[in-house]
C-alpha cells in the first residue's frame, strides 16, 4: 500500500459524488464541481447500434409497424418482443424497424444489451435503468438508489418524451418490465425467448423463423458481391440450406467465400456438408449449422488472426475495445482485428459505445472458447487471462488518478505490456470534465471489472481482486452502484485474507463498510470499521486508527448513539491532526460540531464548525468550508447572534450554490428561510422556503428530515387554504444525499 489507508480525501466531510447521510451530512471525500445547479440543455441520447442489411423480412416490419400504429391510435405505449434462435437475425430485423423511426420519435435512442447469453449472466435491470436515467440529463448524484425510484424517475422522464428503446438479449420478462418506458414510446425486445409474459404488458410477441431458401441465397449473394451465386445457382442453395436459413451462418460463409474470389461455391458446400455431420451430434437449437460455418471461417483465418480469435474467446466479458486485443497479440492486433471482422466474426459496435469497440455474437464466443481450449495450452490460457487483468488495472487505476488524483491506493503490480496499452485518453487537465469522463469509461467497462474481480481468485491472481477494487472505489458512490461495490468488496476481502495481507483486508474493510454505511446497514458497517480499527492497531497504524474513529463516529451516530459518535469525533479531531492529517481532522471536528447541534448545544457547535472551516479553508477545501459555515450559521441563529448567523449562511450559500451543490444548499436556505420567520419576515421566508424545497426535489431528497420540516414550517406560515408542496418520490435503502456526493470514501 502506498501511503495511509485513505487519503485526506477520505474522512467525514464529503465524498465527491455521493454521500450517505441521515438527516445531515457528515464527512467523506468531494471533489469540486459537478452537475447540479442549473442545468444544461441535454441532447437526446442516440446509442442504437448501425443498422445491417436484412433480406425477407418484409412481413415482419410490416407487423411491427402495423402493432406500432395500433398502440398509438389507442394512446398507448408501443412494446414488441423479437424471438428466434441464436443467428436467426433479432437484432438485425429491431434495428432496421426502429432507425426508420427517428423522425417521427425526437427525444432519442436508448439501448442496452442484457446479456441473457453473457458470461457472467444477466445484466441487473437497476444498472439499465441507471444509464438510461444518465443519457436523459439525470446528473449522477441525483440517480436514486434502490431500483423501485429508478424505474419511478425514469417513467417520469418519459412520459412526454418521444423515443425509442431496444432491449437486447434479455433473459425474462421480469428482466424487461422495469425497462419499460411510459408514455407513447417504442420498445423492441429481443430474446431467444417468446416471452408470452410481456403480451399482458400490451407487448406484440413475434417469433422469427430462418430465411427461406430464396431469401438466403439473395443475401449470400449482397454478400459475395460477384457472380458466383448467378454463375452456380443450385450450390448456392445447397449452402444456404447447410447454414439452416440463419443469417449469421450465411454470412459467415459468405465471409470466407468473399476472401477467395477464386473459389466455386461447391467447394464450400463440400468442407461445410463434411463440418456439419461432425458437429451433428452436438446440435443445440440449430447452432451446429452456425457452429460448422465457424469451424471453416476459423480454419481459413491467417495465424496472427486465429490466435487472437481464441485468445479474445477466454475474454470474461462480452464487449471489449481495441486495446485489449492489443495487450494480448502486441502490434499485430490490428491487421487480426482487420480479419476477424472482414471475417463477420466480429461486430463493431464503437457507434453505439464510442471508441474502437467489438464484440462476439454469443454463439461464436462461445466457439472461440472452445477452439481456446482445444488449440492453447493451460499455461498459455492462464497468461492471457492475466494480461487482460493486468490491462483492466492498468486502465482503472489511470482513471482512478484522474479522478482522484491526491489518493494513496495499494500497490499496483501488472505487466508493463499492460500500461502502455490504453483504452483512451481521459486527458490531464484533472477538471471536472475529465473526471466525468473517467467515471463513463469505468462504468463502461464495469462488467469487464466485475468478470476479472470474479476470476482474480480461481485464475491464481487473488491480489487482482483487491487492487482492482481498489481502483474502481471512486466509481462506486458516485454513480451509486451499491451491488458492484459489494460484491467487489467482498471477493476483494476474501482473497485479501486468504493471501494474509492485511493492508488489503483493511483496506477491503474500511471501502466496504462506507457502502454498507450507505445503504442503511449501519451496525454491518461499524462492525467491519471496528475490525479494520483493531488491525490498524496491532501493526502500529497510528493515522489508519485515527481514521477508523471517524468512520465509527460516523456509524454510531447513524445508529442513534450521539454521544458514543460524539466520543469517537473527538478522539479523531485531535489524533488526525498529530498523525499530520489536518483536514481530516478538521472534518472530524466538524461532526463534532453537527452532533452538538442536533442536541442543542448551539455554543459547542459554533466554537466547533468555526474552527472547521478556517482549516478546511485552509487546506483548500471550499466545499467542506461552505458546510462549516453553514453549520456554524444555523448554530449562531440557536443563540440568538442573527447578524452573524446571516453573514455565514449567505456566505455559504453563495459557495454551495457556486459548486452545484443541490443539497446543502437547500440546508443553508432553510436556515435562512428561519432566520427570516425570526425577523418578522414570513413573504421571504416562504420563498425561501419553496425554494430549498425545490432544491430537495432535484437532489431526490424530498422526505429527508431536513425537507419535512421545511415543508411543515411552509405550511404553517401560508395563508389559509393553501398548501405546502407534496413531497416528490424518496429514495430507499439508504440515505443519500445533495447531489449524490457523499460523506465517507475510501
Amino acid at each position: 500500500m502506498r501511503g495511509h489507508e485513505h487519503s485526506n480525501n477520505e474522512l467525514s466531510g464529503t465524498v465527491h459524488g455521493f454521500a450517505v447521510q441521515a438527516g445531515n451530512v457528515y464527512g467523506g471525500i468531494h471533489v469540486s464541481g459537478g452537475r447540479g445547479g442549473a442545468r444544461e440543455e441535454v441532447p437526446a441520447p442516440w446509442q442504437l447500434p448501425p443498422s445491417v442489411r436484412i433480406t425477407d423480412r418484409t412481413r415482419e416490419l410490416r407487423t411491427l409497424e402495423l402493432h406500432r400504429c395500433r398502440a398509438t391510435e389507442d394512446g398507448h405505449p408501443t412494446l414488441a418482443a423479437v424471438s428466434g434462435l441464436g443467428g436467426v437475425g433479432k437484432t438485425a430485423v429491431a434495428l432496421a424497424w426502429l432507425h426508420t423511426l427517428r423522425a417521427e420519435f425526437p427525444g432519442g435512442q436508448l439501448y442496452a444489451d442484457l446479456g441473457a447469453q453473457a458470461p457472467d449472466g444477466p445484466v441487473d435491470p437497476g444498472e439499465v435503468v441507471g444509464r438510461f436515467l444518465r443519457a436523459l440529463g439525470v446528473p449522477s448524484g441525483q440517480v436514486p438508489p434502490a431500483l423501485g425510484e429508478r424505474v419511478a424517475l425514469y417513467r417520469s422522464l418519459t412520459a412526454d418524451r418521444r423515443l425509442v428503446v431496444l432491449l437486447d438479449d434479455a433473459a425474462t420478462a421480469a428482466q424487461v418490465r422495469p425497462l419499460l418506458p411510459a408514455g407513447r414510446c417504442v420498445t423492441a425486445v429481443t430474446s431467444r425467448r417468446r416471452m408470452p409474459g410481456l403480451s399482458l404488458d400490451g407487448g406484440h410477441v413475434l417469433h422469427l423463423d430462418p430465411l427461406s431458401p430464396e431469401a438466403a441465397v439473395e443475401l449470400l449473394d449482397s454478400t459475395l458481391a460477384d457472380s458466383r451465386v448467378a454463375a452456380q445457382p443450385e450450390e448456392a442453395r445447397a449452402l444456404v440450406l447447410l447454414c439452416a436459413g440463419l443469417p449469421l451462418a450465411v454470412r459467415i460463409a459468405g465471409a470466407r467465400l468473399a476472401a477467395r474470389p477464386r473459389q466455386g461455391i461447391t467447394a464450400m458446400v463440400r468442407a461445410l456438408s463434411e463440418e456439419h455431420e461432425r458437429l451433428e451430434a452436438l446440435a443445440i437449437e440449430g447452432d451446429h449449422d452456425v457452429r460448422a460455418a465457424l469451424d471453416l471461417s476459423y480454419q481459413g483465418l491467417p495465424p496472427s488472426a486465429a490466435r487472437l480469435y481464441r485468445l479474445l474467446g477466454l475474454h470474461p466479458g462480452r464487449e471489449f475495445g481495441g486495446p485489449v486485443a492489443r495487450a494480448l497479440l502486441g502490434e499485430e492486433a490490428v491487421d487480426a482485428l482487420d480479419a476477424l471482422y472482414d471475417a463477420n466474426l466480429l461486430v463493431d459496435v464503437a457507434e453505439a459505445s464510442g471508441g474502437e469497440r467489438y464484440r462476439f455474437h454469443d454463439l461464436v464466443r462461445l466457439h472461440a472458447a472452445a477452439r481456446a481450449a482445444q488449440d492453447e495450452s493451460g499455461e498459455e490460457r492462464a497468461a492471457a487471462l492475466l494480461r487482460i487483468g493486468h490491462h483492466y488495472l492498468a486502465n482503472a487505476g489511470r482513471a482512478e488518478e484522474v479522478i482522484e488524483p491526491g489518493r494513496p491506493s495499494l500497490e499496483r503490480e501488472f505487466e508493463p505490456e499492460a500500461v502502455d496499452i490504453v483504452e483512451e485518453d481521459f486527458g490531464a487537465g484533472g477538471g471536472q470534465r475529465e473526471a466525468e469522463a473517467a467515471l463513463d469509461w469505468l462504468e463502461r467497462e464495469l462488467p469487464n471489472l466485475m468478470a476479472v474481480v470474479r476470476l482474480a481468485r480461481p485464475m491464481g491472481a487473488p491480489e487482482l481482486a483487491w487492487q482492482l477494487t481498489d481502483a474502481m472505489w471512486p466509481l462506486f458512490p458516485r454513480r451509486k452502484l451499491y451491488r458492484e461495490w459489494h460484491e467487489a468488496h467482498q471477493e476483494g476481502l476474501s482473497a485479501a485474507e486468504e493471501a494474509g495481507n492485511e493492508e488489503a483486508v483493511c483496506r477491503m474493510l474500511t471501502s466496504g463498510a462506507l457502502g454498507k454505511l450507505a445503504t442503511g446497514a449501519h451496525a454491518e458497517a461499524l462492525a467491519m470499521f471496528e475490525r479494520a480499527a483493531a488491525s490498524f492497531q496491532r501493526r502500529g497504524d497510528a493515522l489508519g486508527h485515527a481514521r477508523t474513529l471517524n468512520y465509527r463516529g460516523l456509524a454510531h451516530q447513524r445508529l442513534g448513539q450521539p454521544d458514543r459518535a460524539a466520543e469517537l469525533f473527538a478522539r479523531a479531531a485531535g489524533e488526525l491532526p498529530a498523525c499530520g492529517d489536518l483536514r481530516a481532522g478538521a472534518l472530524a471536528r466538524f461532526n463534532l460540531a453537527d452532533v452538538a447541534f442536533s442536541q442543542g448545544r448551539y455554543g459547542d457547535a459554533a466554537v466547533d464548525a468555526e474552527a472547521a472551516r478556517l482549516t478546511l479553508e485552509a487546506a483548500g477545501d471550499p466545499y467542506n468550508a461552505a458546510r462549516a459555515a453553514g453549520l456554524t450559521g444555523r448554530a449562531c441563529m440557536g443563540l440568538g447572534r442573527l447578524d452573524r448567523a446571516e453573514a455565514e449562511l449567505s456566505a455559504a450559500l453563495s459557495a454551495l450554490r457556486a459548486q452545484a451543490a443541490g443539497f446543502e444548499a437547500a440546508r443553508v436556505l432553510g436556515g435562512l428561510a428561519q432566520l427570516s420567520e425570526r425577523r418578522g419576515q414570513p413573504h421571504q421566508a416562504r420563498q425561501l422556503y419553496r425554494e430549498a424545497l425545490s432544491l430537495y426535489s432535484s437532489a431526490g431528497r424530498s422526505r429527508s428530515a431536513d425537507a419535512e420540516e421545511a415543508r411543515a414550517r411552509l405550511g404553517a406560515l401560508e395563508p389559509a387554504g393553501a398548501e405546502a408542496p407534496a413531497p416528490g418520490p424518496e429514495p430507499s435503502g439508504t440515505a443519500a444525499s445533495e447531489d449524490g456526493r457523499g460523506e465517507a470514501g475510501a
